[in-house]
């Protein structure tokens, strides 16, 4: 299994950089894994995948460690440079072969129709262009393939809707790595052509309070088949 090194890509090609939001979310994700309950989410996330699967946006790597054998291979693409070096350092530790890629979700750098599944991961909220990231998950899962997602996203009632675009509009984006508290997953995919599977929604932590980051979704969705027929156009 070759593992890229991230120190031989230069920073002015990383196409996101925030090395202060990256450590505190390094800290703060590996805290959530238990007392929050995300690594049970990353299971039923991961849960019966197979096959070659690309991951956008891994992050630290934390879903790495919850890949099931059944899994061949999975490509993870992550943009920042400083959440990338530990995620490579994650894939040593997997059970699974994880090559780690440096790489926008807006332009992947894999080929068109080679995976089986895509996984999508607290990802959308923060992507420059989320029409354009789903866009390109269709273009290289095969027909029929599958996506994965666990995304936060708008939710609760009218007075914590106007809080979350609030927050979108001021200091929320600068301050977490660009992240939007408004965006609704279901509907981009929806958009995006992919054809929804079960999902559901999750209030995250599950026993503390609501918080605008609380309202989550966690399901499947897939390429069609007859991709000519339901290609979403991206302008």
């Amino acid at each position: 299994m070759a593992l890229r090194s991230p120190g031989s890509v230069k920073a002015a090609r990383d196409p996101v950089h925030h090395p202060l939001f990256a450590r505190y979310y390094a800290r703060a994700s590996v805290n959530a894994e238990t007392r929050m309950g995300m690594g049970a989410v990353r299971d039923r996330l991961l849960a019966g995948l197979s096959g070659r699967v690309i991951e956008i946006g891994a992050g630290n790597g934390l879903n790495f460690g919850h890949y099931p054998r059944t899994v061949s291979e999975v490509v993870a693409i992550e943009p920042e440079r400083s959440l990338r070096q530990l995620a490579v350092e994650a894939a040593l530790r997997s059970e699974v072969p994880v090559d780690v890629v440096p790489g926008a979700a807006e332009a992947l750098p894999v080929k068109s129709e080679a995976y089986d599944a895509a996984v999508i991961s607290l990802v959308l909220c923060s992507v420059r262009d989320v029409p354009r990231a789903l866009a390109e998950a269709r273009r290289v899962l095969r027909p029929g393939g599958m996506v994965r997602f666990f995304e936060h996203g708008r939710g609760g009632g009218r007075i914590m809707h106007v809080t979350q675009r609030a927050l979108d509009r001021t200091l929320w984006p600068p301050l977490n790595g660009g992240c939007h508290l408004a965006r609704d997953p279901i509907a981009a995919l929806r958009a995006a052509g992919f054809e929804l599977g079960p999902y559901r929604r999750v209030i995250m932590p599950e026993h503390g309070p609501t918080l605008p980051t609380s309202y989550c979704v966690l399901g499947a969705a897939w390429r069609p088949e007859d991709s000519e027929k339901t290609q979403a156009t991206v302008h």
